[in-house]
């Protein structure tokens, strides 16, 4: 069972599913009842393209729901689907998404009941598109969807594969199971950090050389981003400070990217006074050459290049002195003595938790999407786990976090 999905609590809950005219629109079937095995209640919305590949007849068969494509009633009596079907929403998945309903949604165009019923939704909204890459690859259906992500809409992004025409490459549809998981992972998020700002550093500084030149590690910043996601979604206003990378932001979090340590260091410190809860995922550069030169440095035969380092800023160092209530959660690297190193860490910094990895076990560590961590909480207790996937270890990490603000709560209640 995933460690994201609460199940029970999604049992009951209700999916508007979009389906819009695409080849891929027979596998949003497959979807339908795969979520009506999970006890979710679907009313499903066709454009009038879609009900061309797929009857409407098929997916009320399906959900034991009236399936729709006609904003009005056929006797002609005045009905407000578009916002009965929004009221009762608690998310809606479009899939399969055209490239035209991508550009109907970002330029705000109400012309069928799917996108008027988009445009008056106030849950979440999950799209997974499906098309040739040739339109996947259309700079404006690019900039439609970096818009929408940025304007909190969740995405499953197509992946590659063998194409209706008879090309390849990336536009299929995602997998059924992995639409349906983020969506159940949607459904089952309660508020609970509702009322609290998040403050999350993710990825790699660089500290130069010189103009061409730096060092760095390969944090990619997954891990980061994903606890990021997973505070938001649990309610928490977040803000995440990440080093250089390629990563979409997730929906919904204030973003800010930064280059070397720092950088870092100043642009935390801006926004940690209104921060409660910090959780410093980056990973940072300990050393910079204490000289950058210029001009770049040129490769001289037979000579060495000798640089001479300095100690980077300790963030969770300098911010544990003004550490006050907040709750801090580190993360620690090692490749030997994990649990010894990771607990000097852990007190050193005045840490509550602590998530610590071996780089040397398979599956865990940089640039994967997987980890094997240990997590040391401020009792001392010790918990290792088996490899995870980064999201679901994410959900893990707030899990506890959470744990950690209720306790917080109900001490402060009873004194």
């Amino acid at each position: 069972m995933d460690r994201a999905v609460d199940y029970e609590r999604v049992r009951g809950s209700r999916v508007l599913l979009g389906v819009t005219g695409g080849i891929a629109a027979y596998k949003a079937c497959e979807l339908a009842r795969d979520f009506v095995k999970h006890g979710v209640e679907v009313d499903t919305v066709l454009t009038p393209n879609a009900a061309r590949f797929v009857t409407p007849l098929t997916f009320s068969s399906l959900t034991g729901r009236a399936a729709l494509v006609e904003m009005f009633s056929p006797d002609g009596e005045p009905e407000y689907r578009h916002l009965d079907l929004a009221r009762e929403a608690d998310l809606c998945v479009v899939a399969p998404a055209t490239a035209n309903l991508l550009g109907k949604l970002h330029a705000g165009v109400a012309d069928n009941l799917l996108t008027t019923t988009l445009m008056a939704l106030k849950c979440p909204v999950l799209i997974a598109p499906a098309m040739n890459t040739r339109l996947w690859t259309n700079s404006q259906v690019i900039r439609n969807v970096r818009e929408l992500k940025a304007l909190g809409y969740h995405f499953v992004d197509p992946v590659e594969g063998d194409l209706a025409c008879g090309e390849e490459g990336v536009g299929r549809l995602a997998p059924i199971e992995t639409i349906s998981l983020r969506a159940l992972e949607l459904l089952s998020q309660t508020q609970d950090l509702d009322g609290f700002n998040v403050l999350v550093t993710a990825g790699a500084t660089r500290e130069a050389l010189d103009p061409v030149r730096f060092i760095s590690n390969p944090a990619s910043g997954k891990m980061g981003f994903a606890i990021a996601e997973a505070a938001r979604l649990r309610g928490g206003k977040v803000a995440l400070v990440s080093g250089p990378t390629s990563l979409t932001p997730p929906a919904g979090v204030r973003f800010h990217q930064v280059t070397t340590a720092v950088e870092m260091l100043e642009t935390v410190e801006r926004s940690y006074p209104d921060c409660h809860i910090f959780i410093s995922a980056a990973a940072v550069s300990d050393f910079a050459p204490e000289r950058v030169s210029e001009e770049k440095i040129k490769k001289m035969k037979g000579e060495d290049l000798h640089v001479k380092f300095k100690p980077s800023p300790d963030i969770l160092h300098i911010l544990s002195e003004r550490k006050g209530k907040r709750i801090h959660v580190g993360f620690a690297l090692e490749t030997s003595d994990l649990v010894a190193n990771a607990t000097a860490k852990l007190e050193d910094k005045c840490l509550d938790l602590i998530v610590a990895n071996d780089i040397t076990v398979e599956g865990a560590g940089f640039a994967v999407d997987t980890n094997v961590v240990t997590i040391i909480d401020g009792e001392r207790a010790v918990e290792t786990y088996p490899k995870l996937a980064k999201r679901t270890l994410a959900y893990l990490i707030i899990d506890r976090v959470v744990e950690m603000v209720q306790a917080r709560l109900e001490s402060s209640g009873k004194s």
